[in-house]
């Protein structure tokens, strides 16, 4: 009769187990700050400069400091090392704040920053940082894209990411 506590192969499932389980346990712990995290898709890849991408963020906690990270993905037809962006901020109240903000996509060699493989990047910037909201509600953040060109092509997704600090 085998003993399965001594049985090498029993112990090496028990070891793989344990392993799957702290990953997963890292996984999700690293993400457990996340508060919001929506990425849309640019039909075509093509963000038109009359094209409002809208995300709304339902805030309860304002003990809290969050931070703001904006997602980008482009392909190498994205024309810009950069993109500026206008950003409309409307409160739960309905005050309104504006706001600009520029993404370096590319160093100065015109290589391409962020992660991805062949035609593909992704960015995920860091905005604002320690950000504490004053008012419950809902939040409405408003992205124009400000190239001054009327169809700014390469832009695939873009997205917003907040977590609590």
């Amino acid at each position: 009769m085998i003993n399965s506590s001594s049985d090498p192969m029993h112990k090496r499932f028990g070891i793989l187990y344990l392993l799957l389980l702290l990953l997963v346990a890292m996984t999700t712990a690293c993400d457990s700050n996340r508060i919001f995290d929506q990425n849309q898709t640019l039909k075509e890849g093509v963000w038109k400069s009359n094209e409002r991408l809208l995300f709304e963020v339902d805030i309860r906690d304002l003990m809290a400091s969050y931070n703001f990270y904006l997602q980008v993905r482009n392909s190498a037809d994205y024309p810009f090392s950069n993109l500026y962006l206008f950003i409309t901020t409307t409160y739960p109240d309905g005050r309104l704040s504006r706001d600009t903000a520029e993404l370096t996509l590319a160093d100065y060699d015109g290589r391409w920053l962020g992660k991805g493989m062949g035609n593909l990047k992704y960015n995920n910037f860091l905005f604002q940082k320690g950000v504490r909201f004053k008012q419950q509600g809902t939040y409405r953040l408003e992205f124009e894209q400000a190239m001054r060109v009327n169809e700014l092509k390469g832009i695939q997704d873009f997205g917003l990411r907040i977590e609590k600090e």
